[in-house]
């Protein structure tokens, strides 16, 4: 099965306007440069290396500032950098993106940052985290390739996500999560009526049995959105590259923090704003990428220190499961990006993780699941160890809504007083003189 290849302006769509032509030529290899048709694959047949889309470059570099301005309030008004989605009619969709970026004044003060701080808040997402991205193109695609059911391996807000995006359209959706998921997480996969499978064991258990599940008969009308479509479900993340680069007026910032798991959300905001300097819709001027990983599981923190090309898995524990990916498929993609711009990578233990989290909260309103407590930690020690410059502009991404992971804060939050329903008892309690 393949996609629609690249071609001329389309027909005017619903919406009104000329549809953008398909940028995307085909995959390619990220290891050997070997090239493919838009198929459902994700792995080089020729050295096993993962595939990525392959753009025209005079189809990119046609793309306007004022094209884009004129889309519509969603990721889509990119449509013309990313490889499915030209046709609004062929998405399958729940129109994410343009989500705050809020500016973070008053944890800058406390940081000693000078220059500006944005969060990058994307709970704002229909599932409240930047998953609903990657599955709008992922699902966009697998129609496109002829699939008429998804699935995934998730660590939760991908399960959202995906039963979510089933959900809307009438399609059935199959995902696999961890059985020891936050409850938060797996109550909001269960709510779509989708099925749901808890697995006995981590999520790299969990990935080994989906990639099982996919090379069979009963599974081969199924795209897993995370494994044979995996290229265009990727490229889902760029859009919040895209997003930063518009809401700060068209310029690239200086600084960015971003969580890791996989390592590709860190892999394709780098990709997004290269995309957009060498397209000319921003000035190409220089960024520095930091990642940030739990110490209960990180891989690419421990192979950046040592100096490693590779990145060896770990078991993962604690808190911060979202990022619980033991052996990151991304990873030394990543380890390039950070090292190419001069970043670094931080990690933090689970008790500075619930602080990041409530200092995030204190500072800005935003409640975030413990994937922004990890950024916000991090933040905070690269700042302390002199590896984050503080005078220049930086921009952190909080992924994740808080509401999702209650049980970390739930021993150490609660009511300030408790009082009885009466003025003396309120005065007694100090809270009126």
């Amino acid at each position: 099965m393949t996609l629609t290849a690249p071609g001329s302006v389309q027909a005017d769509s619903a919406a009104g306007g000329p549809v953008p032509p398909n940028p995307a030529r085909g995959l390619v290899c990220r290891n050997c440069g070997t090239t493919f048709e838009l198929i459902a694959e994700h792995a080089c047949a020729q050295c096993f290396g993962p595939l990525e889309v392959d753009y025209d470059r005079e189809l990119l570099r046609a793309v306007t500032r004022e094209q884009i301005e004129a889309g519509p309030q969603n990721i889509w008004r990119y449509s013309a950098l990313l490889p499915v989605g030209q046709e609004p009619a062929e998405r399958v969709t729940l129109d994410p993106g343009l989500t705050p970026l809020v500016r973070a004044d008053r944890l800058a003060d406390e940081l000693g940052m000078t220059a500006g701080l944005w969060v990058k808040d994307d709970s704002a997402n229909p599932t409240h985290s930047f998953k609903d991205r990657v599955v709008s193109l992922a699902a966009t695609a697998a129609r496109g390739l002829g699939y008429r059911k998804i699935a995934c391996a998730s660590t939760g807000n991908l399960a959202n996500s995906v039963a979510a995006h089933a959900a809307r359209v009438g399609i059935p959706s199959f995902v696999f999560i961890p059985a020891d998921l936050e409850p938060g997480k797996v109550v909001q996969s269960a709510i779509y009526g989708q099925t749901l499978v808890a697995v006995d064991g981590s999520y790299d258990d969990v990935n080994r049995l989906t990639s099982e599940l996919a090379e069979t008969d009963e599974f081969e009308d199924t795209a897993f959105v995370n494994q044979n479509v995996r290229p265009y479900y990727a490229e889902g993340s760029k859009t919040m590259g895209y997003e930063i680069a518009e809401q700060l007026g068209w310029r690239i910032p200086a600084q960015v923090v971003i969580p890791m798991a996989s390592g590709s959300l860190l892999t394709k905001v780098d990709k997004a704003w290269r995309e957009l300097a060498a397209a000319g819709i921003v000035e190409d001027t220089p960024w520095t990428v930091y990642g940030a990983q739990s110490a209960g599981c990180d891989p690419i923190a421990t192979a950046f220190e040592q100096g490693w090309d590779v990145v060896k898995p770990v078991k993962p524990f604690g808190i911060a499961k979202s990022l619980n990916i033991g052996n990151p498929a991304d990873g030394p993609y990543a380890l390039d990006a950070i090292r190419r711009t001069g970043g670094a990578v931080g990690r933090v233990g689970d008790e500075e993780i619930v602080q990041g989290i409530r200092d995030l909260a204190r500072t800005t309103g935003i409640f975030a699941e413990t994937a922004g407590g990890v950024t916000t930690a991090v933040l905070r020690r690269l700042v302390a160890d002199g590896r984050l410059d503080p005078t220049k502009e930086t921009v952190v991404l909080s992924t994740g809504e808080g509401l999702k992971t209650l049980s970390p804060l739930e021993p150490v939050v609660g009511p300030t007083h408790r009082v009885e329903p009466s003025l003396r008892s309120v005065r007694a309690a100090g809270l009126i003189g």
